[in-house]
This record gives structure tokens, C-alpha cells and sequence, in this order.
């Protein structure tokens, strides 16, 4: 779920048109993915000594591929906002209005949070894109109280002058609506806000992350948002009117979707998840 708030439930998507060969991958691909488990293992803990203040820095890259690019992470969320929220409803600027800082994020039937699952999948995905040679910037890692704001999280990116920005988030939506999508910028002028320049690296970015995420995850396109392309574009959201850097959302699965669920809080699917990011990010990058 955007922390800048899901979609009004009269609001229609609007979907992308994508290669037919992203629908092919996509549709032959659904109803794959592992079951569920439980637990967490592989998710690195969040590192001693963070400054609190400041987005968790990454370690000295490898050489790889992707050396001397820069990916910032965005991990949708934070597990501490639910104990903050005085301080996340505290309306920003956003370029084309105001909205709340930030919100809680929704969770599974069984409480399985989203900002867990969000902090646990960007670990992975730092860790599969720093083998490759990048440098990787998270926005937080539960180092704070509660946040960023959805304004600092694209200052991080702008001023980390980041090659990609992901923002790893799972929906909340009704039982039956299933499978994930990608959130792309639209264009958008006004007040701090102007994305004229991001929008077609940001399709781009976003296309390539759909493909991959697909075929890698074995998640089928979101059967409600995106008119099965994979792919929605939005105007209201902060976290994207703000950047400056290309930049999309991930909204993983549904988490209140009994089967999408299952997926979700598997420790083996959410490393499928991590390297189908991964991959869609790297595929970008090396053009």
C-alpha cells in the first residue's frame, strides 16, 4: 500500500500499454510461487551504529556490472509508525497539494505487517544489487522512531542523485484481488513537482521490473489495478511528484487476499520477489 494513500474506490486505473511478451510471461506464469512459510531467515538485521537521522548507507559495493551506479531502496513504511501517529499525520507538501507524512501500511488477516515485509524484501534486494557492484542507499532501516516523510523519501534519492529508486510496498485490498503492480510517475507540473523528465525512464524502469518480478516470482499481473498489464500511472502520489530521479512503486501483492497472502509472508517467495526486483533493476541499468 503507497504510503501516500491507496487509490479513492471510485478512482480507475490507468493502465500502461506493455510487449506483448511481459503479458505472455505474465499469464502463463500465474499461480506459481512458493508456499507458505513462516519466519524471516535471510533478512539482514538492521546495522549497529545507524544513524537514527540519516538513511542507512550501504556497504563497499563489489565490482560487478553495476559498479559506480547508485540504487536507493524504499522501504514502504516503518514498523514504528503505528506507535506515531501525531507525527505521520502531519500534512506535507507533495507539489500539487498536502498529505499525511506517512501512514502505517496495511497487514495480513493474521498481522503480518506491511512495513516487515517491506524492510525484509529491501534487505534481500540490497544484498542481490550490491553483489552486482552498486552502491544501495535505503531511505530507513527502522534506525528511526517513525517515517521518512513522503517528501525526504524522494529528497533521498534526489540528492543521493540515484540511477533507480524502488518503493517496496503489498497492498490492502478485498479477498480475490491478487497479484502485483507497478506504480509509475505521471506527468505532473506544479508547485515543488515536475516529472516531465522521469516519466519515460520511469516507464522504463517500471517495465522492465514487471517482466522480471513476473517471471521470477511467478505472480500473475494485479487482476484489479492495471487492466492486467502490470503497470498503473498515478498523479497523487508525493514519494513520486517529488522525485527528480526515475522512480517507481512496487506494490508486491495483496496482503489481505488469503492466497497472496501465503505468498507474502514466505520467507523462500520473498527472496523470489528480492531477485525478480533485482533483476528488473539491473536489466534497466545496463540498458
Amino acid at each position: 500500500m503507497p504510503h501516500d494513500d491507496s487509490p479513492p474506490p471510485t478512482r480507475r486505473a490507468r493502465p500502461l500499454s506493455v510487449a506483448a511478451a511481459l503479458a505472455a510471461v505474465c499469464l502463463t506464469a500465474a499461480g506459481c510461487g512458493g508456499g507458505p512459510e513462516t519466519g524471516e531467515a535471510g533478512a539482514a538485521p538492521p546495522r549497529p551504529g545507524a544513524d537514527a537521522a540519516s538513511p542507512t548507507p550501504s556497504r563497499p559495493p563489489a565490482k560487478g556490472p553495476l559498479t559506480g551506479r547508485t540504487v536507493v531502496i524504499d522501504p514502504g513504511h516503518n514498523p514504528g509508525n503505528r506507535d506515531h501517529t501525531r507525527e505521520i499525520n502531519k500534512q506535507v507538501d507533495i507539489g500539487t497539494g498536502r498529505k499525511e507524512c506517512d501512514t502505517t501500511g496495511t497487514a495480513t488477516n493474521d498481522g503480518y505487517a506491511e512495513a516487515r515485509f517491506t524492510l525484509d524484501v529491501s534487505h534481500r534486494l540490497r544484498a542481490l544489487l550490491e553483489a552486482e557492484g552498486a552502491r544501495v542507499r535505503l531511505t530507513h532501516d527502522a534506525d528511526r522512531p517513525f517515517g521518512p516523510c513522503i517528501d525526504e523519501r524522494a529528497r533521498i534519492g534526489n540528492e543521493a542523485k540515484a540511477d533507480a529508486v524502488v518503493s517496496v510496498h503489498a497492498d490492502g485490498s478485498a479477498v480475490g484481488n491478487r497479484g502485483f503492480h507497478v506504480i509509475l510517475p505521471a506527468g505532473v507540473e506544479g508547485g515543488g513537482a515536475d516529472t516531465s523528465k522521469i516519466v519515460k525512464s520511469s516507464a522504463d524502469l517500471g517495465a522492465r521490473i514487471a517482466e522480471h518480478f513476473a517471471r521470477t516470482t511467478g505472480s500473475a499481473p494485479s487482476n484489479y489495478i492495471g487492466g492486467n498489464t502490470g503497470l498503473d500511472t498515478r498523479d497523487d502520489l508525493g514519494g513520486l511528484n517529488l522525485s527528480t530521479v526515475p522512480k517507481v512503486f512496487v506494490e508486491c501483492g495483496n496482503m489481505r487476499d488469503p492466497k497472496d497472502a501465503a505468498l507474502l509472508t514466505a520467507a523462500r517467495w520473498r527472496q523470489k520477489a528480492a531477485q525478480g526486483l533485482a533483476d528488473g533493476i539491473t536489466s534497466y541499468l545496463k540498458g
